[in-house]
């Protein structure tokens, strides 16, 4: 894993870079926050890729997990992915709903990660 800083009008975003999916579990997700806030980080960039599968299936609570430990702590979290291949309505809803609000943002390219986390 690799942490790539961005600096983007004085504020420092933090993107994942990895070739394997670094975030398994919670408490991986919880790991990887407590490793970037340590940083001095408190807006974060990760891959869908780098996220199990398992994340996008809203019962078995992982998402909602690693969200809320983000989202308690203030740092705010773009994943750059491509959704269009999920036919879940609770999944789209879950998505629509996170992009309303500050901390959690799913987004389609890095350009756009980095434009809502630099202008919130």
């Amino acid at each position: 894993m690799k942490i790539e800083e961005h600096n983007i009008n004085n504020i420092l975003i933090a993107e994942i870079l990895s070739e394997a999916i670094i975030i398994n579990t919670s408490q991986d997700g919880l790991d990887l926050l407590g490793n970037l806030y340590y940083q001095g980080f408190d807006k974060v960039v990760i891959h869908k890729g780098n996220i199990t599968p398992d994340f996008f299936d809203l019962r078995t609570g992982i998402a909602g997990e690693i969200l809320q430990k983000f989202s308690n702590y203030r740092v705010q979290l773009a994943i750059v992915g491509d959704y269009s291949k999920y036919n879940s309505k609770s999944l789209t809803d879950f998505i629509y709903e996170s992009n309303k609000g500050r901390n959690i943002n799913f987004v389609n390219s890095m350009e756009e990660a980095l434009n809502v986390l630099s202008s919130k």
